[in-house]
């Protein structure tokens, strides 16, 4: 797919270009990025950065496998924050975000989250859209639950964090919980 921007009330999501390095790396220097987000190295140089951002981002786009955005405020404005849906199985995607520590605690995260998980709904055929983190971080747990997912629960080992598997937490938002319609019928269990 090539590269598209998405907006929401307040914020622009477009694909990462190579001006936006500086400010991922300094954005991937907080020590909270870099303890929960397992594919940032640490330390977080340059070097990873112009990598994120000229190759891991323009391949997902290329392969169909990541879609990762660049969040900044409508109209221009710093890089407050990074998005993406990636590893699609079976018409399900799942999300991953981080917020730049100065532009916690706004809802940025909460409104990107269900920016994209619309467009996933409506444009990509999502039928499932799952969040998973790491046993607790309780910022991006606060973040799922705000956007209307469902804790289904802990995986065992669901997270490999630099040569560590990790257990995680696991959400999933429909695109009913959005008052969305799904491209294929859903059968809740009964128990």
């Amino acid at each position: 797919m090539e590269p598209i921007t998405l907006a929401t009330e307040r914020l622009e999501l477009r694909t990462f270009t190579p001006d936006d390095a500086e400010e991922v790396r300094a954005a991937c220097q907080d020590p909270d990025i870099q303890r929960w987000i397992p594919a940032v190295p640490v330390p977080y140089e340059r070097e990873h950065a112009e990598e994120f951002v000229g190759l891991t981002v323009p391949d997902g786009w290329r392969t169909d496998t990541a879609y990762t955005f660049c969040v900044r405020p409508l109209g221009g404005g710093p890089v407050l924050a990074s998005t993406s849906l990636h590893h699609p199985r079976e018409g399900g995607w799942e999300i991953g975000f981080w917020t730049a520590k100065q532009h916690r605690g706004h809802g940025y995260a909460t409104e990107i989250v269900l920016g994209l998980a619309r467009w996933a709904f409506t444009e990509l055929a999502c039928t499932r859209l799952e969040w998973r983190a790491e046993v607790g971080n309780r910022g991006s747990r606060a973040v799922a639950e705000k956007a209307g997912f469902t804790v289904e629960g802990v995986q065992r080992a669901g997270i490999h964090a630099r040569g560590t598997l990790r257990d995680c937490w696991v959400a999933s938002l429909l695109p009913s919980d959005l008052g969305l319609a799904s491209v294929v019928p859903y059968l809740p269990a009964k128990v």
